[in-house]
């Protein structure tokens, strides 16, 4: 058995002289030695804080008092927010939507219409915003985020007539073409019409809501276009299909305005930003300020008509419609004031104890060290 030896100078890049075994007479080794410089030989200049008690209690004090006052002008301002939610889902039996609830299904080719009859105790000042609500609807589930072609939203023609194989199984029908737009997300849009009446001497108003400018800047300009631009839709989209679930193929969303027809269609848009959570509301219709000083909603009676095309009974969901304003935080959400307010209060209730048990045990220490 043939031993080796260990040199410490061939490691470095140095030979003995002699042929090494197994190698080529006056060969060098490679240097495995990390080059000389600061980071290699971990000489870089560090700094690590000693936490004593004449830093870490004023820490702990500053903390609570600068959290705890935004936590109580975070939580007063949402609070401030009027915000007013109608259920229209229709599952108990008084309700007025119990019949199309029941009845309705994907397959219906009749639109069920119904009523919803509230009240606003306080008027709302400022722009209304219009929200549609759904509960236990999993936008997140990773096959239904997958399922869309953004080339095809963008509008290429290649993709626009051999749309993703993410968009199974809704990417082409038998005999009919692709699907445009392809996808679950886009099949499961949601199309219920919701129209907001006010209600006084008898006489119904309509209140009149603003349909454009719901869709992020971005989303609309920048990553849904119409093949081909906003002209002839019809012809653009000619040899597609309309998704399974639609009433109508995608350029007649709004015939009316080609600002807003086709795949820049913003309800489309919005429902195509998938939500994170399973409970989740999405901007329908802005209500806004009137030019005088008379309230955006009086006070009194309203009636809310709704056009139920959208069923959740398959998946025991529940539908909503919420009316909202906002403040310079954006909508209603307590929670942040009272995430503020709780890490204030516990950092300041931690420097309280901690600034007693120092003052206690301090002192006896200091008692100890004196000499008799």
């Amino acid at each position: 058995m043939m031993a080796s030896g260990y040199n410490a100078k061939e490691e470095d890049g140095h030979t003995s002289g002699g042929p090494s075994n197994g190698g080529a007479a006056g060969g060098t080794v490679k240097s495995r030695k990390p080059d000389n410089t600061a980071f290699k030989q971990q000489r870089l200049p560090a700094w690590q804080p000693i936490l004593t008690a004449g830093t870490v209690l004023p820490a702990f004090f500053v903390i609570g008092l600068i959290f705890i006052p935004i936590g109580i002008g975070l939580f007063v301002t949402s609070n401030n927010i009027k915000e007013f939610e109608i259920d229209y889902t229709g599952v108990e039996n008084t309700s007025a939507c119990y019949s199309c609830a029941q009845n309705f299904s994907w397959n219906s080719t009749v639109p069920c219409t119904c009523s919803m009859h509230f009240t606003l105790e306080q008027p709302f000042e400022s722009n209304v915003f219009m929200y549609y609500g759904l509960s236990n609807f999993y936008q997140n589930h990773r096959r239904y985020v997958k399922s869309r072609d953004d080339s095809q939203l963008n509008g290429d023609p290649t993709s626009l007539a051999n749309p993703s194989k993410e968009c199974e199984p809704y990417r082409t029908i038998d005999q009919v073409g692709p699907i445009a737009p392809c996808g679950a997300i886009a099949n499961s849009l949601f199309n219920d019409t919701l129209e907001l009446s006010y209600l006084a001497n008898g006489s119904k108003t309509p209140v009149a809501l603003v349909k454009k400018g719901i869709a992020w800047w971005t989303d609309k300009h920048v990553k849904f276009r119409n093949p081909g631009g906003n002209g002839n839709l019809t012809a653009a989209f000619q040899g597609t299909s309309k998704p399974v679930n639609w009433r109508v193929p995608v350029y007649e969303l709004d015939p009316m305005d080609p600002e807003n027809n086709g795949f820049i269609n913003e309800d489309f848009i919005v429902w195509m930003r998938t939500a994170a959570l399973p409970t989740f509301r999405k901007l329908y219709r802005i209500i806004q300020k009137k030019a005088d000083q008379t309230p955006t909603l009086a006070s009194g009676h309203y009636v809310l008509d709704i056009t139920y095309n959208y069923p959740v009974r398959s998946f025991d969901g529940r539908k909503r419609v919420i009316l909202s304003t906002i403040s310079w935080m954006g909508g209603k959400n307590p929670f942040l004031g009272i995430a503020y307010i709780t890490v204030g209060s516990v950092c300041f209730f931690l420097a309280v104890v901690l600034f007693i048990i120092h003052h206690k045990y301090d002192s006896r220490n200091s008692s100890a060290d004196i000499p008799n």
